[in-house]
């Protein structure tokens, strides 16, 4: 089932009918993070009390009837004190693990061992990203899926959010980057003379300016649309993640000072991090807002209202990719979250591209003991480092070429050497962005690439079938600010257009040119077009004053600036007397708020 449609609480309800009903006592919930596990007991599992216990530090107390565990924490890797041989084989009737396709798809992991002991259970698998390669097979192990429910079906029913792409191409990563002869990095150390490509970049050469470049980017979206829009970006690495963290902090100054939580590193090294997990994920809380990580939020973080998604890593693997895309795929209506945006900087949503994305599973036959493994067949990039104890991710120490774990057995399927080179470092590098193009969900679920006024011009049309019903809703509403926030509510962000077509245009005018190309006049045009019909003469002049103020301030902000009492309180209008005495010069509050409905029906007069 496609992340966000209910895993967990499909879990549930088959658990606790089969253990109400007396056809299954003794039930294992398996995962392999602590976040997964926690988010369970805390949400659908509740309603278990104090009939459930989470096995922590492989304690085992048998006097329970639903168990909610980590792999880890039910094995030793050693056959003689694996904490789960404390339980009899026959102990549990169901087991029902998560992200089935992690460790126990494998045949010969530890993980699987757990599985093989309780055989007499029924086993029911969960995942959103199946897995089948030359060494791993959710199919093999759990057989066809009595289940499925995909993204696209999600999307199209309404319980999945849809999304756009915003596809960003930085002149470096586009044609590539190449030192000048002599050149050397910020530590004094000659520069290898060779092309470096986003292969390279952050992994194994890190040019300061481009990160400054994602950052600034990233700043400049949320800006336009929220600030406090939910937003997770995924690095290479943990030290990615740490640049990452602090370019962003730079180009959000004023946030940060507000509080520092603004921009959170949430990666398996960083304690403080991991400790506001719960916050970034909690819609009630606002900060933090943005988080870096690599690998620890990819599964197990339900991000309700995550609003975008930066793609700043090489991602390879289709069943990596599903499990990023899920973290916006949540819609929560009450927070305003019905949609989300993906921006990608590494052309890695060419995925959606691929049929593998929304299709079924394929099995793929195993490996022979004479086959020739490759690297990625061995340890695939999806697949995280968890440590035993923790269920977390492990940090690879950047500063060793070689990193060791004190138990390499702990990493289910083997132990991992990983040999890390040490990155270069340059800056003074000329960074910038060369295009940008938008993609969006067509009607036949596939994206679309289009400029950023196609995208506009699809998402008003949907929104108004004609011109005369948004008329209607323009003219009708109590406010014009509250036609342009519904439509940002759709992911219909005029102003993000305003720069490419006519800055100063009305919002009105924007609208209809984009849509139904009207010609359009300038906010300018607008206001001398009310001046000229000389509308203001049945008011007296402290009234005319006050108005052609307001006339001035739409010609000069638009059209929301002067609908807002606050504008009384600024220049020119301190020079003409306090709020109240402007009220009162049009007789009390209620006759000022008919008098500026009244200029906005003059702006609009004869619009079309």
């Amino acid at each position: 089932m496609a992340t966000g449609t209910g895993k967990t609480y499909t879990a549930f309800q088959i658990i606790h009918r089969l253990w109400k009903s007396g056809t299954k006592k003794r039930i294992l919930f398996l995962a392999d993070r602590n976040a997964l596990i926690d988010q369970t007991k805390r949400g659908d599992f509740k309603h278990f009390k104090d009939k459930m216990t989470v096995i922590r530090k492989k304690q085992i107390d048998k006097a329970f009837e639903i168990y909610l565990a980590l792999y880890q924490g039910l094995t030793n890797y050693d056959e003689d004190t694996d904490a789960y041989r404390e339980f009899s084989p026959d102990f549990f009737d169901l087991i029902v693990i998560d992200e089935c396709h992690r460790g126990s798809a494998s045949a010969d992991s530890a993980w699987r061992e757990i599985l093989d002991y309780f055989k007499n259970a029924t086993h029911i698998g969960l995942t959103a990203t199946p897995r089948e390669t030359k060494t791993v097979s959710n199919t093999e192990y759990f057989g066809e899926p009595i289940y499925t429910y995909s993204l696209k079906q999600g999307i199209e029913d309404g319980f999945l959010a849809p999304y756009k792409v915003i596809r960003v191409g930085i002149n470096v990563d586009l044609e590539g980057w190449r030192p000048e002869a002599g050149q050397q990095d910020t530590d004094g150390n000659l520069i290898d003379d060779r092309l470096y490509n986003t292969k390279d970049f952050d992994r194994n050469l890190v040019i300061d300016e481009r990160t400054k470049t994602v950052a600034k980017k990233v700043t400049e979206f949320l800006k336009k649309t929220s600030p406090f829009d939910k937003t997770i970006v995924f690095c290479i690495d943990i030290e990615h993640a740490t640049r990452m963290r602090q370019a962003l902090a730079n180009a959000n100054p004023e946030e940060v000072l507000k509080n520092h939580k603004y921009v959170m590193k949430i990666t398996g090294d960083d304690d403080e991090g991991k400790r506001e997990l719960d916050n970034f994920i909690n819609p009630e809380e606002r900060y933090p807002v943005i988080a870096t990580t690599s690998k620890l939020m990819t599964t197990g973080v339900d991000a309700q209202t995550c609003k975008l998604i930066v793609l700043d890593s090489n991602i390879n693997s289709m069943t990596e990719f599903k499990q990023i895309i899920g973290r916006g795929t949540r819609i929560n209506e009450e927070f305003g979250k019905k949609y989300f945006t993906i921006m990608d900087f590494r052309n890695v949503t060419d995925l959606f591209a691929d049929p593998d994305f929304d299709g079924n599973p394929v099995m793929v036959k195993h490996v022979h003991a004479d086959d020739v493994l490759t690297e990625t067949d061995i340890h695939p990039e999806d697949e995280p480092v968890i440590d035993a104890e923790t269920g977390e991710e492990i940090p690879f120490d950047d500063d060793k070429k070689e990193v060791e774990y004190d138990r390499p057995e702990i990493i289910d399927g083997g132990g991992i050497v990983a040999e890390l080179q040490p990155k270069i470092y340059v800056a003074g590098i000329d960074v910038s962005v060369l295009n940008e193009r938008v993609q969006y969900l067509g009607a036949n679920g596939k994206l679309t690439t289009g400029s950023l006024k196609d995208y506009t011009r699809s998402g008003l049309l949907k929104e108004f079938r004609t011109l005369d019903n948004f008329l209607a809703r323009w003219n009708g509403a109590e406010k014009k600010k509250a036609v342009v926030e519904e439509l940002a509510e759709q992911d219909i962000i005029l102003e993000n257009l305003q720069d490419e077509i006519k800055k100063e245009l009305d919002l009105f005018d924007l609208i209809c040119h984009i849509a139904w190309d009207r010609p359009a006049l300038t906010r300018r045009e607008r206001a001398d077009q009310v001046t000229k019909r000389d509308y203001f003469t049945k008011y007296g002049d402290k009234a005319r004053q006050v108005l052609q103020a307001l006339l001035d301030k739409y010609a000069t902000d638009g059209i929301e600036n002067i609908e807002e009492m606050k504008v009384l309180t600024i220049d020119p209008f301190k020079s003409i007397g306090t709020p109240a005495e402007i009220i009162n010069i049009f007789g009390g509050k209620d006759n000022y708020q008919a008098a500026v409905k009244e200029l906005e029906t003059e702006i609009y007069r004869m619009a079309l």
